[in-house]
């Protein structure tokens, strides 16, 4: 692995949540939780050198397409797009406000969203599709989708599954955001998945199962990839805590769609950003 400076990531998806914390409250919706448990792994493909892309030319042909299948976990992904320069931070404080272009999902009229995504169980079709595609192209990109474990009970999530190995798709990585819980409820109490990683090596995937707010093990399991000799796709099952960089949050059902006010988000500043407030 090339040398990475892991205290900047770290600090990096501290802003992140910040941002997060910051949009959601002002507009008074949004899913936090959710957002916050996958902030480590797409901070880790966008700034730990492993997403191919470009923000001065978002539709370059070569670039990697990431499909956030979790839609409502769009603000991670928003931050992220207007802090590369996708489009101007000015946009971040307009999110779910009236003519803003940043929705409570992601769509293709924001610059470096690859899929209109929300509806939980497509992605991961959609990323199937366009591997296939690039495959059948011959071109060098490669397809990330990340989705959560909620929306893994839905069917047509295991059909893709099984039209992936079919079709030998590896260039196509899966990572499940692993955090346990759904709307209302843990998956295990209502739609069990484990044993997933037997699961998805039983359906043809190889499988590398990780903590997915460290970044050593995020960018290790990505490391490899272009030099990757498997033809199976790669699901890579991401450990994660819902709410996760918030203490009262943390583990929290209530916290997939609640608003922090008052002192709640007082506090919460408090320990994304100690600083808090600045002169």
């Amino acid at each position: 692995m090339k040398e990475i400076d892991f205290e900047n990531l770290k600090k990096k998806a501290k802003w992140v949540r910040r941002q997060i914390l910051e949009m959601i409250a002002s507009a008074k919706k949004g899913h936090i939780g959710g957002a916050f448990s996958c902030t480590d792994i797409l901070v880790a493909l966008y700034y730990g050198g492993i997403l191919k892309h470009d923000s001065r030319n978002p539709l370059w042909n070569q670039r990697d397409r990431l499909i956030l299948s979790k839609g409502h976990s769009g603000t991670a992904l928003f931050a992220i797009l207007a802090d590369l320069g996708y489009f101007d931070a000015k946009e971040l404080p307009t999110y779910c406000k009236n003519s803003s272009m940043l929705g409570g999902h992601p769509d293709r009229r924001i610059p470096g969203i690859e899929a209109d995504t929300g509806s939980l169980g497509h992605g991961i079709g959609i990323g199937a599709g366009i591997a296939l595609g690039a495959k059948m192209d011959g071109a060098g990109y490669r397809v990330f989708v990340l989705a959560g474990d909620g929306e893994c009970s839905e069917g047509s999530v295991w059909e893709a599954i099984v039209f992936a190995a079919h079709h030998c798709l590896s260039n196509l990585t899966l990572i499940v955001d692993r955090n346990r819980q759904c709307v209302l409820d843990f998956t295990e109490d209502c739609a069990p998945l484990d044993p997933l990683a037997n699961k998805l090596e039983a359906f043809g995937w190889e499988v590398r199962d990780i903590v997915g707010h460290s970044f050593k093990e995020l960018l290790m399991s990505f490391g490899d990839l272009p030099t990757r000799t498997s033809s199976k796709p790669l699901a890579i099952i991401a450990n994660t805590v819902k709410g996760k960089g918030v203490s009262f949050m943390e583990g929290k059902l209530k916290w997939h769609h609640s608003i922090p006010t008052g002192d709640e988000l007082a506090i919460a500043r408090k320990e994304l950003d100690p600083d808090w407030p600045r002169d």
